[in-house]
């Protein structure tokens, strides 16, 4: 192997256990510096709340569920949570780069790998996929903000301050999943 080719290899990815305790140890970190734990539905929440009060000022004023973000005037952007949603996605750049794994590309599963049904995706097109991409974090958005929080929100900072909601909803959210899988899987074959 070439010295060219061994100094693009990507970085090997950390072991699980090493993971596991930087993220609780990040998450502590959130809670002391901030106050706040860790979240990423509602800096969403916030973006539609501001997104529609520049459309529709009146409107989102009016609404139940925008009016508190904008009343009296104020910006909803301007908050914590935007600032940890820019800091995921530019410690998630900056660690693909330095871990030399940055490739923007949709994955295929894994009859989309060597067997299949001849699209490389699959069975379903690229379209198809994103589609559906789509519309399965459209509905973890929907279900995250229903429930109060997301699997960062409400799972993680949730579990780690004991709250049964945390628990009820990793619970959920893993039981959802795997049905979810099952039911894919049999559909398939």
């Amino acid at each position: 192997m070439s010295d060219a080719s061994r100094s693009f290899r990507p970085a090997p990815f950390w072991h699980p256990l090493v993971a596991g305790v930087a993220l609780g140890l990040t998450l502590l970190l959130t809670f002391l510096v901030t106050g706040h734990g860790l979240g990423a539905s509602g800096f969403f929440t916030r973006l539609a709340a501001a997104v529609s009060a520049w459309l529709a000022p009146g409107w989102t004023a009016a609404n139940a569920y925008f009016g508190g973000f904008v009343a009296g005037g104020a910006d909803p952007l301007p908050s914590w949570i935007t600032w940890e949603a820019v800091g995921v996605v530019i410690g998630g750049l900056g660690g693909s780069l330095a871990a030399r794994r940055f490739r923007p590309m949709v994955e295929a599963g894994p009859q989309g790998r060597g067997g299949g049904h001849g699209s490389g995706y699959g069975g379903a097109s690229l379209g198809g996929r994103l589609a559906a991409a789509f519309a399965g974090g459209a509905l973890v958005g929907f279900g995250g903000r229903l429930s109060l929080g997301c699997t960062s929100g409400l799972g993680l900072s949730g579990g780690a301050t004991l709250a049964v909601a945390g628990f009820v909803f990793l619970i959920g959210f893993f039981l959802a999943g795997f049905a979810v899988s099952l039911i894919l899987r049999k559909v398939r074959s």
